[in-house]
């Protein structure tokens, strides 16, 4: 991790201390936070990025924020859920946190939205044995 990367992720561990668990793991050559257990939020190259939900984008989009992207390995640029935390908010340690809680909120509502829902099988048809299908002649 680099410095910056540590230093940011410092700053959401302060902003959280009394919410719960923050810690963060190598990720693709930058830092995953994770909030009890929940991914919210990627640091990479000196930068935070919070997970948004569709009602959040707009928040970001008033900061002129952008979400984090990255090339495909066909050259296709990928845009992904996670948007640019706006720097101002590093200052603030109350709206960080609000930004931060509504980002972890959007993480968990995702996560729920991709559980499966159990499924019960179709009971299978009877299958004729062979001493059965003699046994019928």
């Amino acid at each position: 991790m680099s410095s910056a990367n540590d230093d940011l992720l410092q700053i959401l561990k302060d902003a959280l201390e009394r919410e719960g668990f923050v810690r963060g793991g190598r990720m693709f050559g930058g830092v995953g936070v994770y909030f009890d257990g929940t991914f919210f939020a990627i640091i990479t190259g000196g930068t935070i990025y919070l997970k948004t939900s569709e009602g959040m984008r707009a928040r970001f989009e008033a900061e002129r924020s952008q979400p984090f992207s990255y090339q495909t390995k066909s050259g296709r640029t990928q845009l992904t859920s996670y948007w640019r935390l706006p720097e101002r908010l590093l200052d603030d340690v109350d709206e960080l946190r609000d930004w931060a809680r509504a980002s972890i909120d959007a993480a968990r509502e995702f996560a729920a939205s991709k559980q499966r829902k159990p499924t019960t099988a179709k009971p299978k048809a009877a299958r004729k044995t062979k001493s059965a299908a003699r046994s019928s002649r």
